[in-house]
């Protein structure tokens, strides 16, 4: 992995050589945004427009949406070297190990090319036992990529899907200009931490992003740690937002909050999906209901972390529920499968593009004895990897709901 170096060679563009070009950061350059902020540092993509996010006032949210999944920034050009300044926003739980820094990703005409991490920048340090969070302010750092191939080339660089991620400066040593439209059909996800990418080693080996390009689509990954919860500024983002091809994966984070009962469930997830097709009326339309994850199979929420585990520097987490709570509504994974598969199979009958998924053929009971969950709710990278082409051969190839010229 390329990292960047403190010490500027003195011909970068850091050192101020007329030779080299700024280009500002403006949507036109975004793919998998749905709205860009002016920050006094440069410009923050968001995942949630400003109108959703009005809406509610819960951290997490923020934090995620802002968290650029899926979000890279695309041009052409025939320089052999880019710079890019941005500031981040790191988390840290405090009394686990500490994160990993988040990847930058370079791919030149499709392909990975370079890996590298930025320095400096903000750390939210977040206290698991309270929900509280403190931020501590650092610098702008920059990413560097050198030694391209000098020649006219298709660059994307793919950003921390797990840092918040302001971008600050475009630098290169040749011009750049927006890349075409691809022609490729546009598949807009929505999902849990695992759809936004929770362990993946990087922003193009999350699920989502390695399905896509697996099946040659443009990805917009609308996943959400912890905020997959049928809230319907989300289902307005998803019925605003253009596509070609809609998937939505639900349940694991309305079990792991706690968040409502086996009575309000189906009806939110009707009100969800009638939103949904007020936009994108005849979409194919793919619900995905939760991966395999044995502490919620049969015990509802909420998740809480094992503070004996933590004591011991290490982060997993249990079912804070009790398996008879089931009995008055509380939702399982268990309940919310068949409530999926029940619902989906009652509105299909109206709606031929309505199809089901059960995410346990992504990640099932075999998986998870090979591939066990490391904390108890998220993959690890080489889950993330078998998720991507499972969900690519499920959904994209033959037979399946998204296959090209499917009936």
């Amino acid at each position: 992995m390329n990292h960047p170096s403190d010490d500027v060679p003195a011909d970068s563009p850091a050192a101020g050589t007329a030779d080299w070009i700024t280009t500002p950061v403006t949507a036109d350059l975004l793919r998998g945004a749905l709205e860009l902020e002016h920050t006094a540092h440069g410009v923050l993509p968001h995942r949630l427009p400003a109108r959703a996010r009005a809406q509610c006032a819960d951290g997490q949210l923020a934090t995620a949406e802002a968290q650029p999944s899926g979000v890279r920034v695309v041009f052409r050009t025939r320089a052999t070297t880019v710079e890019l300044d941005a500031l981040r926003t790191k988390n840290a739980y405090r009394g686990a190990p500490p994160r990993p820094d988040g990847v930058y990703d370079l791919l030149v005409d499709g392909r990975l090319a370079r890996q590298a991490s930025v320095t400096g920048g903000n750390i939210r340090s977040v206290d698991l036992t309270t929900g509280t969070a403190q931020i501590r302010n650092g610098p702008v750092g920059t990413v560097r990529f050198s030694g391209l191939a000098d020649r006219v080339k298709h660059v994307e660089i793919w950003l921390p899907h797990n840092e918040i991620t302001e971008l600050v400066a475009l630098r290169t040593d040749a011009p750049v200009e927006p890349a075409a439209d691809s022609g490729r059909r546009t598949w807009l996800h929505h999902g849990s931490s695992i759809s936004h990418g929770s362990d993946a080693a990087s922003p193009s080996t999350t699920w989502p992003a390695l399905a896509g390009a697996l099946a040659g689509v443009e990805l917009t990954n609308l996943g959400l740690s912890g905020g997959a919860l049928l809230d319907p500024f989300t289902a307005r983002a998803l019925r605003d937002t253009p596509a070609d091809l809609i998937s939505i994966k639900i349940g694991i984070n309305l079990v792991n909050t706690d968040l409502m009962r086996r009575r309000a469930f189906g009806p939110a997830v009707h009100g969800f999906l009638d939103t949904i097709r007020e936009g994108h009326p005849a979409t194919p339309l793919l619900v995905v209901s939760p991966v395999l994850c044995p502490i919620h199979e049969d015990t509802p929420g909420p998740s809480a972390p094992d503070l004996g585990e933590l004591t011991e520097g290490r982060l997993r987490f249990r079912a804070a529920g009790d398996p008879a709570e089931r009995a008055a509504g509380k939702l399982t994974l268990d309940v919310v499968r068949e409530e999926l598969a029940r619902l989906v199979e009652q509105r299909s009958a109206d709606d031929e593009n309505l199809h089901h998924l059960d995410g346990r053929e992504l990640y099932g009971e075999a998986d998870f004895a090979e591939l066990p969950l490391p904390d108890g709710l998220h993959p690890d990278a080489a889950t993330h990897h078998r998720m991507g082409e499972r969900f690519a051969e499920l959904a994209f190839g033959r037979g399946g709901p998204f296959a090209l010229g499917h009936a």
